[in-house]
């Protein structure tokens, strides 16, 4: 039922449209004509006035009489570099010449939405279902963040947005994003460095005692950004740290972070009572992106199972250490578990998308909704 020429030709025009974070207007002009020559009803939301892009997220209902199955959903944007990308289909993988990412991260999700719709018409079947493409996905989730919920009816969904096609991803973890500040005295380092508080130092002796890396199976930390200094000559009077902390555990997650604060507050509050000028600590925290636990008894996992089933596909739950919009999609109420493409090393110009692979994606992807259509 796939046709895997027409399959391979959406993948190299889609990842020939440079579509970085915020200038994905282009990707969603291709994406609309493609759907409405076939008939489906194309929407786009007014997220664009809080994401910043040049385009707002685009709804796709196929056979909209009737109320939709389900949803896909994949994300429009890529990471950099992608300026000018030169696409090579050899050995049956996709790769680029090295100096641009591929784009499979997530433009082979959203060829497998194409082809299915095609498959859809050119068989005429009457299966209702939406296809949710997002904006910024990349820089924060911003497009699912941001997304006008009441144009989507479907009552569960699936993401597109992982590795592997035989990962069915239920679990994700929360995370936080932090910035704390320290605040010491600028003085001259060679003439009166006694006058000065080094804020590098102070950031220095509280970084000492702060876990890091791998917290326990749930729970990861990190402090990935260090800005401070002016000179070698003066003493550094500021010094910002930017970090984060992802847990399945939200107790486990506010645990880690107060660990972190606390190394910092202590610091200043260790700093010897006699001295007229005293360090400050300064911090924001926010919440990058809710919990994603999908219950296995789910009929969104329980669907995906007996279609994998059908087409004799290897199928297992898998929880991930990252986020993605299937965070979003389930803290706004609308089910959602993630489904691998078969793209490797993303957010890498040595990225690459093995054919074997996308294939068995797309034959997943279709009867997941086949399925469906058979079930209503």
């Amino acid at each position: 039922m796939i046709n895997t020429e027409r399959l391979k030709t959406f993948f190299l025009e889609l990842a020939s449209i440079e579509s970085p974070s915020r200038k994905e207007g282009r990707l969603a002009r291709y994406l609309k004509e493609k759907f409405e020559s076939l008939g489906a009803k194309c929407l786009f939301d007014n997220s664009s006035t809080k994401t910043g892009s040049e385009v707002d997220n685009l709804f796709v209902k196929i056979n909209p009489s009737r109320r939709p199955l389900l949803f896909f959903a994949a994300h429009m944007d890529t990471v950099e570099p992608c300026s000018s990308p030169k696409i090579i289909f050899e050995n049956n993988v996709f790769r680029t010449d090295g100096r641009t990412i591929l784009g499979a991260d997530d433009k082979s999700a959203i060829a497998i939405l194409l082809e299915i719709a095609h498959i859809l018409k050119e068989k005429g079947l009457d299966i209702p279902v939406e296809f949710v493409f997002t904006t910024c996905e990349e820089i924060g989730l911003l497009g699912a963040k941001y997304l006008d919920y009441s144009l989507l009816n479907a009552p569960f969904g699936y993401a597109l947005d992982s590795e592997d096609p035989e990962d069915l991803i239920n679990k994700a973890p929360e995370a936080i994003r932090f910035k704390i500040k320290v605040l010491g005295k600028a003085a001259h380092a060679g003439i009166n460095p006694e006058a000065g508080i080094n804020a590098i130092k102070l950031a220095a002796q509280a970084l000492v005692g702060i876990n890091l890396g791998r917290i326990d199976p749930e729970t990861t930390a990190n402090i990935g950004l260090i800005k401070g200094g002016q000179a070698t000559n003066i003493v550094p009077e500021e010094v910002v740290l930017e970090g984060e902390v992802r847990s399945h555990s939200h107790e486990k997650l506010e645990k880690q972070w107060k660990h972190i604060l606390s190394n910092f507050q202590q610091v200043e509050e260790n700093y010897p009572k006699m001295e007229q000028d005293r360090p400050r600590i300064q911090y924001e925290k926010r919440q990058d992106y809710p919990l994603m636990s999908v219950p296995k008894e789910h009929q969104a996992i329980k669907l995906a199972m007996e279609a994998a089933q059908k087409i004799s596909h290897h199928l297992r739950l898998t929880i991930t250490g990252g986020g993605s919009d299937a965070n979003i999609f389930n803290a706004q109420g609308f089910p959602c578990v993630i489904l691998g493409t078969g793209m490797r090393k993303v957010h890498s110009t040595e990225e690459y998308l093995p054919f074997d692979d996308f294939m068995k994606a797309c034959r997943l992807s279709l009867e997941i909704l086949l399925t469906a259509a058979r079930q209503s």
